[in-house]
């Protein structure tokens, strides 16, 4: 396995991914490193929603505004000797315009005076082979430890942080958990299934020792697009901005996301790589409850495993929306109001049809399904307002929810 050292930068090609999954790509990111490639996750924030618009129409979502605003302000900062960056753009590969962003941005760079920067796709539908990222086992074997340990630690730091008598606390925590686990992940080591297992239930068992309020925070479920849900830059703070209103937030594990990413696309035919994804999913399905059980040991909300959460979906959601992120946010919605957590906030970018398809237009009928719970949508975009997304959050928050079950 290859062992990593991230001030070397002996790695051939530098590597710029976007923001996209807060939570996740401290831990992630070690996935990515190779001989070929040293990895960056972007922080640049500042200005990059006008340098995107400046080289993306406006006519598209705002994640790939964001994306490309992003990546060519960063090219643009004379950081990074561009002859040896790659860009890298991970895309669905459906019928979403996520599966145009390589286009988009492509076009984008060369527009912005970047002819020679090679933009990488990474995707597992087998697109634009020419440049497809070359993916060594090993490095999707970290990704998987990256993915799981992301999710445990970030359901657990969102329940926490809002409640703690001792404020920081739930943060230098995580802190320390991603340090020690990044060293696993850098060095190659422990990395085994039962490892990982024994990890969830030491996470979870020092998340239980911090003392919180007696009086809990109202929470509120986080559902929508997978950039706009997981990135602090596509809704504009959202975690931030209900913690200082007085709730916790749920956004649920990109492990869930995974399992339907595999279940409604991958498996459907009857070939040796579904045969393979179907093997996945029971793999991802194992992990996935044993993180469950660990974290209700201790006390803590979570969504049911995906099976069960995709059991209690039928007759809420068509199967049939499979498209970007589908199904997946009506059975979110509808796991969310059957358990613990009976307000939902659906996030999704301004135009999104596959959002407004398989989001939008199924809100009214599940708050006509489930009328002990609340959902609202807000839109995010380059040209819409933040004090508005703000309002509609408010809106929730404040709002009585119906007396029972």
């Amino acid at each position: 396995m290859y062992k990593i050292n991230e001030d070397s930068w002996n790695e051939k090609y530098i590597l710029l991914i976007p923001a996209m999954l807060d939570a996740h790509f401290p831990l992630i990111k070690y996935a990515f490193y190779s001989k070929d490639y040293h990895p960056v996750i972007l922080e640049n924030e500042d200005g990059i929603t006008d340098v995107g618009l400046r080289y993306v129409n406006n006519d598209m979502c705002y994640p790939i505004v964001l994306n490309a605003g992003q990546m060519i302000d960063a090219l643009q900062s004379g950081k990074y000797d561009v002859s040896k960056v790659r860009l890298l753009m991970p895309t669905a590969g459906d019928a979403c315009r996520g599966a145009n962003y390589l286009h988009v941005l492509r076009q984008a760079v060369i527009n912005a005076g970047f002819n020679q920067t090679k933009i990488l796709s990474l995707n597992v539908k087998g697109l634009e082979k020419d440049c497809q990222m070359k993916l060594h086992p090993y490095m999707v074997w970290r990704a998987l430890f990256g993915l799981f340990y992301g999710d445990i630690l970030m359901l657990l730091l969102n329940q926490t942080r809002p409640n703690e008598v001792k404020c920081g606390q739930a943060q230098r925590l995580w802190e320390k958990w991603v340090r020690t686990l990044s060293e696993d992940l850098k060095q190659g080591r422990h990395l085994t299934i039962g490892h990982m297992k024994r990890n969830f239930e030491r996470i979870a068992r020092s998340f239980a020792k911090i003392k919180l309020s007696d009086k809990r925070k109202q929470r509120v479920g986080i559902v929508g697009e997978l950039y706009i849900k997981y990135c602090h830059l596509g809704n504009w703070d959202m975690i931030k901005f209900l913690e200082n209103n007085g709730c916790e937030s749920h956004t649920n594990g990109l492990s869930w996301y995974a399992m339907y990413y595999m279940d409604s696309h991958l498996t459907e035919d009857m070939t040796f790589e579904s045969l393979l994804y179907k093997v996945g999913l029971k793999f991802f399905g194992s992990i996935q409850k044993s993180m469950i059980d660990a974290l209700r040991k201790y006390g803590f909300y979570t969504m049911e495993d995906f099976f069960t959460m995709k059991r209690e979906a039928d007759g809420y959601v068509s199967w049939g929306y499979k498209t970007g992120d589908g199904w997946l946010i009506g059975a979110e919605i509808t796991g969310h109001i059957l358990h613990d957590c009976r307000k939902v906030l659906a996030v999704q970018p301004f135009g999104c049809m596959p959002n407004h398809t398989c989001g939008r237009g199924l809100y009214p009928s599940l708050q006509k399904k489930l009328p002990q719970g609340m959902i609202v949508s807000c839109d995010v975009d380059s040209s819409g307002s933040k004090l508005n997304v703000y309002n509609r959050a408010r809106m929730l928050v404040d709002m009585p929810l119906k007396m029972g079950k």
